[in-house]
């Protein structure tokens, strides 16, 4: 679709139909002249903030890895399209008497900022911008510090973006803090949503009750306000004991990981990666959510038939493929696996996809002579045994840092079962690997986490200390690892 020609074709309409204009919310100049001071400015917003991805523009500029691979920059009405309605709604309100005190900003989080600033130039935007926040970040930073800059209330702000809640939604935290946030899943791309948001903002303005959203057909809800004294269950995702802050994941998929720093933890309590929280939640001093009166939850392990251990998941084939003992090398391009020493025992847990590589994994595993079937069956777990649970324990060895040359190695690349551009930059050797005695279902989560299990399904001699302080079972004249899994 050619957006600039749908822009001047709306353009046309809206002068077209005069007696509509001289109505409507933005073009309301004789109305206003009528009207108190007060109730003016009550009408209408100080402040109307526009996030840019996918809001006033398409596609978002993550999506354009092509140009940044080849360092170009993104051309406007080319590589970027305005959505019809932006532009033209913008320039009107900038004419219209009505909006004469009104001011206009832009928030985003995109990492391209370089990008943005430029496309806003390209667009002839920025002229008209009072205000530009564009980091990568909390939408609540961006508000606070257009709120510090324009010395405009919360209540005296309107906003719209795409994203609603979840993990990278905006109208949700953004509405708590007091702005009426309008949600346009598809962008501004016609003049009705700015008529009913502008209609919206006048009846909110009588009460301005914190969370309102204006939803994309037009209704309106209210968030409720986070309960202060509800209490979250999580477990750690991420420690920097460095720096003495970590975050814990919790919620469903759409949730962002929550911030905790050590002064939150119980005094003399010690804390790992996968241990289970329970906590509150509270706006910290720079505006962000942050864990508060935080409980590490205690392992019911006294009894001495449960033992807790560290957990990882991977999707088929590729759980099947470690477990069977062809995969020897896990890679990651996170730092998933560099807290942990050489001699770490995890379980493996078989995620509840497959992984989509488009069959890779064959062509890898084929250039070392094996056949169909040989695939078939290093690809394959044993009866019994499937997704959503964990299928088996691994001991790790030492993590190390590769080069996409070092990657693209064939050994290198049978190893991990991926094409070395395939392979991320970490790669953990896998020194013994052994399926349990029987299965156990996990609920997976991302990283490393814990799990309670009982001892009777680890394979005999794996949690004997002698095993844990040699580093795994090898041969130490030829430094060959013997793995426990058939195949």
């Amino acid at each position: 679709m050619n957006y600039g020609l749908c822009s001047l074709a709306l353009f046309s309409t809206l002068l077209r139909a005069s007696a509509f204009s001289r109505s409507s919310v933005w073009r309301s100049s004789s109305v206003a002249s009528t009207t108190s001071t007060s109730t003016s400015l009550n009408s209408v917003p100080s402040l109307i903030v526009f996030d840019l991805d996918n809001t006033l523009w398409t596609p978002e500029l993550y999506q354009l890895r092509k140009l940044a691979r080849n360092n170009q920059l993104p051309v406007a009405h080319k590589d970027v399209k305005l959505f019809p309605a932006a532009k033209e709604m913008i320039m009107e309100m900038k004419k219209d008497g009505k909006y004469a005190n009104t001011k206009f900003a832009v928030a985003s989080r995109t990492k391209s900022v370089d990008w943005a600033h430029d496309l806003l130039n390209q667009f002839e935007l920025k002229e008209w911008l009072d205000y530009v926040e564009i980091f990568p970040g909390d939408k609540k930073k961006h508000f606070n510090n257009l709120k510090r800059s324009s010395g405009i209330d919360f209540e005296e702000m309107l906003f719209f973006d795409d994203a609603r809640d979840g993990k990278y939604g905006n109208c949700e935290p953004v509405s708590a803090m007091g702005v009426l946030s309008v949600h346009c899943p598809n962008g501004i791309y016609e003049e009705s949503i700015w008529v009913n948001a502008m209609s919206q903002y006048k009846e909110w303005y009588a009460h301005k009750t914190p969370g309102t959203i204006v939803e994309w057909d037009g209704s309106v809800t209210t968030v409720k306000p986070t309960d202060p004294n509800e209490r979250f269950r999580g477990n750690v995702q991420f420690i920097n004991r460095e720096k003495r802050f970590g975050f814990i994941q919790y919620g469903g998929r759409g949730t962002k990981d929550m911030f905790f720093h050590f002064n939150d933890l119980p005094y003399g309590d010690d804390i790992n990666e996968g241990d289970e929280l329970s906590f509150t939640v509270v706006t910290a001093r720079n505006g962000k959510d942050a864990a508060a009166n935080i409980e590490i939850s205690k392992s019911d392990t006294d009894a001495g038939d449960l033992v807790n251990m560290h957990v990882f998941s991977m999707n088929l084939p590729f759980v099947a493929l470690l477990s069977n003992g062809y995969k020897t090398l896990e890679t990651r391009n996170g730092t998933m696996f560099v807290p942990y020493k050489a001699g770490t025992k995890m379980l493996l847990h078989a995620g509840q996809r497959i992984y989509p590589d488009g069959d890779r994994h064959i062509d890898v595993m084929k250039s070392g002579g094996l056949d169909d079937d040989e695939i078939k069956a290093l690809k394959s777990l044993p009866p019994g045994f499937g997704k959503g649970m964990a299928v088996a324990i691994v001991e790790l060895g030492e993590t190390f840092e590769t080069t996409l040359e070092e990657r693209c190695d064939p050994d290198f690349q049978r190893k991990v079962a991926a094409f070395g551009a395939d392979a991320g930059m970490r790669a953990t050797v896998i020194r013994r690997v052994e399926y349990l005695k029987r299965p156990v279902k996990v609920s997976g989560r991302g990283g490393v986490f814990k799990a309670n299990i009982d001892k009777s399904v680890i394979p005999d001699g794996w949690l004997d200390d002698d095993a844990d302080n040699d580093g795994g079972s090898s041969d130490k004249k030829t430094g060959k690892v013997y793995y426990s899994a058939t195949f």
